[in-house]
């Protein structure tokens, strides 16, 4: 969207909102922008709009487009996109329009915000109303930055990593467009710096206090009494950008800075990212803090903490709230639970889960048997893949070529337009109490992860075994990479037996990895893989680490003896993946901007 286009659209706000009824005469119905400043739900609404703009996905999507899974939705844009249709004028994976647009309200927004009439009557109230309001805007603006240097940060043809072009000021009608790209390491450095502004103005959590002495001494100067603080910075502000989630954006930000894609360029090392994770996970003890549940936070295992004022799930540290609904069941379900099984996931993916051991299964002395491939397995392939012979909601899942109990043969591999590809289905984020068929529906609330505590601890791990190696901590900050990784894996149930009980020997594989520090990274890279799944970070994550995009995605097919019952595992090539690795860990400039704009310098390759 254009700046007209949303100078237009605020226009159009200003109109719509001022309209008591369609009689009203009509020059009341023409404001300018700087009415703004003198009613402040207006103002407001230009907030609000960058909200709207927020760049989180709420199901999954782009693991179609990676190693992760498939889809059997043969119009689905990213399925296109993996199978060689992506470029610089088709690119699902861009940021572009939605985060420039959320940068210009933003920008805006603080060109006013200090002029805005929040309470005249009160100074303190006015004051906090500014200070948050501030505190979110420049947390907003980081977080927009960020996906944008995801999306379409890369080299030139000049060697330079560019971001994108770097704007703290409103565009107007009389804007210079041809704006060139900043350096990728000055939009990381805004991108800090909106933080730290973020950090200082907001509170770390929004909650209501008991005592008046507990407001902070900045706000008791000028007169600030618990009513209204509670107004301002109250629970009922719960969930806007806080203290706390500007915290982990930044740690976000420096480990993408620090990734291989990046570092030669970013001016941010892995024991900066580190250290600024550890910032984060410092304030819930570190590693002690780890949820014990975090690995199946969305499950109606945690009903309670899922339903509306339930109590809190301490995974989250951002998260997004949606009503009762069975939409993402309705997609991902298998046929004989009335779903369309959109999201197939990949052999690729169901082999990265190590067994019970901790071993991997390409691992000599893993024990692993590739015609009883489910056995003895981590048990987080259970909770987020449905494999052949599952029962779920009373169903037999059957992925392979024969019938379940009931002699259904939907859910076969390919048996129909809505049937698996690969021979599993999609079990992870979807409720098992939810019904999407019709006649008798069943819908639950649903919580979306923005950002999870198990992202952090991962990102810290990954920084610090790269600064440090496994097992230093030279900075004393109480946990190394191997203890992230064994307090993840242990959560998980690995290294145990069948009834969660530790093996004598304990995490061997862990140990064996925690003396190199390359198997150690493959180690970490491969728990974010499972812990992450089909939560739209994998694509982010291969490219950034410079992996090949091009992995061939395979599924199994199963096919049982009618006359032994037993069962024989076929595994074939489902889907090729058609990237080019030459260039294409770096995501496009949008061609017509680059058309437009001569000063804007596309990415090599493009």
């Amino acid at each position: 969207m254009k700046t007209k286009n949303i100078l237009f659209y605020i226009f159009g706000l200003l109109v719509f909102c001022s309209c008591q009824d369609m009689f009203e005469p009509a020059d009341e119905n023409h404001r300018k922008l700087e009415d703004l400043t003198e009613e402040s739900k207006y103002a407001h609404g230009l907030l609000m709009y960058a909200y709207d703009r927020l760049p989180y996905q709420t199901t999954t999507q782009t693991d179609i487009a990676t190693d992760d899974a498939v889809t059997n939705q043969t119009s689905n844009g990213y399925l296109a996109m993996a199978t060689g249709s992506w470029t610089a004028e088709n690119n699902p994976m861009s940021q572009w329009d939605n985060c420039k647009d959320g940068i210009q309200y933003i920008n805006l927004f603080l060109s006013i915000v200090d002029r805005v009439k929040w309470a005249p009557s009160a100074v303190s109230k006015q004051q906090m109303f500014v200070d948050r309001m501030k505190g979110e805007a420049h947390g907003l603006r980081a977080l927009f930055y960020y996906y944008l240097l995801m999306a379409h940060g890369g080299y030139a043809d000049d060697g330079v990593l560019y971001g994108v072009p770097l704007l703290t000021e409103p565009e107007d009608g009389s804007s210079d467009f041809n704006q060139p790209r900043a350096t990728f390491a000055a939009c990381v450095q805004q991108c800090f710096d909106d933080c730290d502004v973020a950090m200082k103005l907001l509170p770390f959590e929004y909650a209501d206090l008991a005592d008046k002495e507990d407001i902070p001494e900045k706000y008791k100067e000028i007169g600030a009494q618990l009513t209204g603080y509670n107004l301002v910075f109250g629970s009922s502000s719960k969930n806007l950008m806080s203290a706390k989630i500007a915290e982990a954006i930044k740690a976000q930000v420096a480990l993408l800075a620090a990734s291989p894609a990046y570092r030669a360029q970013s001016d941010v090392t892995s024991e900066q990212a580190a250290l600024l994770c550890a910032d984060v996970l410092n304030r819930i003890g570190g590693v002690a803090g780890l949820d014990k549940t975090g690995f199946f936070w969305y499950s109606s295992k945690n009903k309670t903490k899922l339903e509306p004022n339930g109590g809190e799930l301490a995974e989250m540290i951002w998260r997004e709230d949606r009503h009762k609904n069975a939409s993402q069941e309705a997609e991902n379900f298998p046929p004989s639970l009335y779903g369309s099984g959109r999201v197939n996931p990949s052999q690729n993916l169901v082999d990265a889960f190590p067994m019970r051991s901790g071993r991997p299964i390409t691992d000599a002395l893993s024990g692993y048997n590739d015609q009883d491939p489910y056995t003895g397995r981590d048990p987080r392939l259970s909770e987020y893949v449905l494999y052949n012979g599952t029962t779920f909601r009373r169903i037999d899942i059957i992925t392979g070529t024969y019938p379940n109990s009931k002699n259904e043969t939907t859910d076969n591999i390919n048996a129909q337009s809505t049937s698996t590809r690969t021979g599993y289905y999609l079990l992870k984020l979807l409720r098992d109490d939810v019904s999407p068929q019709s006649s008798t529906l069943i819908e639950q609330q649903h919580i979306y992860p923005r950002i999870r505590y198990t992202e952090i601890f991962l990102a810290y791990a990954e920084a610090a075994n790269d600064a440090w190696g496994p097992k230093s901590d030279p900075k004393g900050i109480g946990y190394t990479a191997y203890d992230v990784i064994k307090a993840i894996r242990e959560r998980a149930g690995l290294a145990t037996n069948e009834i969660g009980m530790p093996l004598p020997e304990g995490d061997v594989y862990l140990d064996e990895c925690a003396t190199d520090q390359t198997k150690m990274r493959d180690l970490i890279r491969n728990e974010r893989r499972i812990e992450l799944c089909f939560e739209n970070k994998r694509f982010w994550d291969l490219r950034r680490w410079m992996l090949p995009l091009d992995e061939t995605v395979r599924g199994v097919k199963i096919e049982r003896d009618e006359t032994t019952q037993e069962l024989t595992y076929k595994y074939f090539d489902v889907e090729e993946r058609k990237y080019d690795n030459s260039y294409q860990w770096y995501g496009p400039i949008p061609k017509g901007e680059v058309l437009k704009w001569d000063n804007l310098k596309q990415n090599k390759g493009w």
